[in-house]
């Protein structure tokens, strides 16, 4: 057999063994690797590399070495997830380096990571002053992960006693002309149902690049010619005002339900009357 016939079925054969390899160790080999981890990707590709190119009668000992190296590594990584000590060792541990708002030269030192190493790590995640920082931990895998302190902290709807409504992901039911079975299931539906919505459309299942069904039961489909189905109108002025005012009423409750005294609740329900007075106001005006 010719020299490259050889190292073509070499090669093929190599590729579709570093696949299954790479398989059984998992994602975390190729998302953050450990150390260990890291050293054992370098390894099993030189060992590809060798099992590839090289001609000689023992060619096949580099599968024995792959072999013995992707068994190592799920070993290890079995012994990781009974033991915390191991863990440490194989995986590291998480360094603090700011604590609030006060660098820790020694612990930078340590992990040998320099001030302006630090500062453009901060800058990642959009933090500019080092006394801004609640907490700063380098992690295993050498990011820098940060909490600002609680009065520089986004606000959020549980900051402001807001009650949300549950959000899932959607269910997407039609990708490239090809219904998802299983998705389109979870969603309480079935073909007859997306066959008639379909039709409401005129469209047809091999027109549809992407449809999908979000939480509010909303039925969106985008063709492959690029449009969207059914047709995005913008919001009344008056919905976007019941929902300001509504939330805004919520927040006076709020603050009516921990006044600390009884004028400064009559206040806030004088408020949340005339805020009512004026939603019914408007609902009730001719639109001219």
């Amino acid at each position: 057999m010719p020299e490259w016939i050889q190292i073509v079925l070499r090669t093929m054969a190599a590729i579709v063994i570093l696949f299954i390899m790479t398989k059984v160790l998992g994602k975390r080999q190729i998302s953050e690797l450990s150390l260990f981890e890291y050293i054992t990707g370098i390894s099993i590709g030189n060992i590809a590399a060798y099992v590839s190119l090289d001609l000689d009668n023992l060619w096949f000992l580099g599968i024995v070495s792959l072999i013995v190296w992707v068994s190592v590594s799920v070993g290890i990584e079995l012994l990781t997830l009974k033991s915390k000590k191991i863990r440490d060792v194989v995986d590291g541990k998480g360094t603090v380096l700011i604590r609030d708002g006060r660098l820790f030269r020694d612990k930078m030192k340590k992990e040998r990571i320099t001030l302006d190493e630090l500062l453009n790590q901060l800058r990642k995640k959009d933090v500019y002053r080092v006394a801004d920082v609640e907490f700063a931990i380098m992690e295993a895998s050498g990011e820098v992960n940060v909490l600002l302190k609680k009065e520089l902290q986004p606000i959020t709807p549980d900051m402001l006693g807001w009650r949300m409504s549950e959000e899932r992901a959607p269910y997407s039911l039609v990708m490239d002309g090809q219904v998802i079975e299983e998705e389109l299931k979870d969603s309480g539906h079935n073909k007859e149902w997306l066959n008639h919505e379909l039709g409401r459309h005129n469209l047809k299942l091999e027109d549809i690049f992407l449809s999908q069904l979000d939480t509010q039961g909303q039925l969106t489909f985008m063709t492959v010619d690029g449009h969207s189905y059914p047709k995005q109108s913008s919001s009344k002025a008056q919905d976007k005002i019941q929902g300001l005012t509504k939330q805004l009423e919520q927040e006076l409750k709020r603050l009516e339900k921990f006044a600390i005294n009884e004028s400064d609740r009559k206040k806030y329900q004088s408020a949340i009357f005339h805020i009512n007075q004026g939603v019914e106001a408007i609902r009730l005006k001719p639109t001219e």
